[in-house]
């Protein structure tokens, strides 16, 4: 339990919970990248040896996918951890603290849906 009675503690906190969303966004974003690489590489070099290896670009960038969305998660369940410490002193008038955990939910439930997609497409 907090003992400062200061509103500033909940405010970092949301910016900690924001900053492990841009990362878990981030990590889908780039391991889209990754899986769509190879289909680059199959297009523009058929017959490299880079291009015969599009099953390694394909899971790596599925795990990049995986990771950005357990990110999400796993950061909504350590703020959720942060809130049940603070005192009511601490929350301001008619503030709702928990848009960012339905922000971050969303981003996971998405990055999985995209690993999904990916995966049985």
């Amino acid at each position: 339990m907090s003992d400062l009675n200061d509103p500033r503690v909940l405010f970092a906190a949301e910016r900690t919970l924001l900053a492990w969303n841009r990362t878990g966004l981030a990590l889908i974003a780039f391991g889209f990248v990754v899986e769509r690489s190879g289909l680059l590489v199959r297009a523009l070099a058929p017959d490299s040896p880079a291009a015969k290896d599009s099953v390694t670009t394909f899971w790596l960038g599925l795990a990049f996918i995986a990771l950005g969305a357990f990110v999400a998660v796993y950061s909504c369940r350590e703020y959720l951890m942060v809130l049940r410490t603070l005192t009511p002193v601490e929350y301001p008038p008619g503030y709702n603290a928990r848009w960012g955990i339905a922000v971050n939910l969303i981003v996971a439930l998405l990055g999985g849906g995209l690993a999904l997609l990916l995966y049985w497409r």
